[in-house]
C-alpha cells in the first residue's frame, strides 16, 4: 500500500509562485504514473498534471500549461508540481494521486493511490 504525502501548499498572491511536493512511502513501480489533481470549493475534481515515472514523459491541463511543470526525484521518491503566475482560479485543495497501471489518464478514478491534500490559496 503506497502512502502519499503532500506539502507546500499555502496563500498567496495573483503572480506568485509555489512547489507542491509529495513523497512516497515506498518506491513505486516504473510503470507507475503520477498525477497531481486539485478541487475547487463545490467543483469535481479534476486532471492538473502528471508523469510516467520511468521515461519523465510528462502531460497537463489547457489551464496550467506553460504555468505548472510537474518533476519527480527517483532518489528521493518525491513528486513536485512547481506553479508559477498562480491565479486565483487556480485556489483549490491539491492532490497527489498514484496509479499501477501504465499509461496517463486524466479521470480521478484511473487512480490507485492519494494523498490527504493541500491547499493552495490565491488572492487577487
Amino acid at each position: 500500500q503506497v502512502q502519499l504525502v503532500e506539502s507546500g501548499g499555502g496563500l498567496v498572491q495573483a503572480g506568485d509562485s509555489l512547489r507542491l511536493s509529495c513523497t512516497a512511502s515506498e518506491r513505486t513501480s516504473s510503470s507507475f504514473t503520477m498525477g497531481w489533481f486539485r478541487q475547487a470549493l463545490g467543483k469535481e475534481r479534476e486532471f492538473v498534471a502528471a508523469i510516467i515515472w520511468s521515461g519523465g514523459l510528462t502531460y497537463y491541463a489547457d489551464s496550467v500549461r506553460g504555468r505548472f511543470t510537474i518533476s519527480r526525484d527517483n532518489a528521493k521518491m518525491t513528486l513536485y508540481l512547481q506553479m508559477n503566475s498562480l491565479k486565483p482560479e487556480d485556489t483549490a485543495v491539491y492532490y497527489c494521486a498514484a496509479r499501477s497501471l501504465s499509461g496517463v489518464s486524466h479521470s480521478p478514478h484511473q487512480y490507485d493511490y492519494w494523498g490527504q491534500g493541500t491547499q493552495v490559496t490565491v488572492s487577487s
